[in-house]
């Protein structure tokens, strides 16, 4: 299986509110490790998901998308992550981007995929991706993303601090 071979770990990445997309993503990478009898102490290790969230008051009580689901327990804790963006930068990604590609509940993951649509909506929406990536890319942008990463408080983390040196000094 292509998946305990690999050297670096496979990241899902998706805008979450409860984590459940993610729950059935997962279940199918069980399956699959199960049937072709791969090891999954090794697949475990192999796998990530970042939740994108809406960014919530800091508060012992406040409860995130990955401790509303069982499965995360089966993971390292290093392998279930979040990452928050302001209510209204979420909802924009969220609730109100144009998708460029059909949403797929599980039911259609083996459905043929009939690529993004061609319609104006669409490519404008195209093209505002490829201008984030551009941007990201940038040295402006990777310049304002390492600022802005200044105040938050998970900059004490050694990780976001290789980061961002990573993104200032290229």
């Amino acid at each position: 299986m292509a998946l305990v071979r690999r050297s670096s770990p496979l990241t899902f990445v998706d805008v979450a509110h409860t984590g459940g997309t993610f729950g059935d993503l997962y279940e199918l990478i069980r399956d699959w490790v199960a049937e072709d009898r791969a090891p999954w102490s090794v697949a475990r290790t192999k796998v990530r998901f970042v939740g994108v969230t809406s960014r919530k008051k800091t508060s012992p009580n406040t409860v995130r998308w990955a401790q509303q689901q069982l499965w995360t327990s089966e993971l390292p804790a290093r392998s279930v992550l979040s990452v928050s963006l302001e209510p209204q930068v979420w909802s924009y990604f969220g609730d109100h981007q144009v998708k460029l590609t059909r949403s797929w509940a599980p039911s259609w993951w083996l459905a043929e995929q009939g690529g993004p649509g061609r319609d104006e909506r669409t490519r404008t929406a195209l093209a505002e991706a490829v201008a984030i990536v551009a941007y990201g890319r940038g040295r402006d942008g990777r310049q304002r993303i390492a600022n802005a990463m200044a105040g938050e408080p998970a900059l004490a983390e050694s990780w976001l601090r290789r980061l961002r040196s990573a993104l200032l000094s290229s």
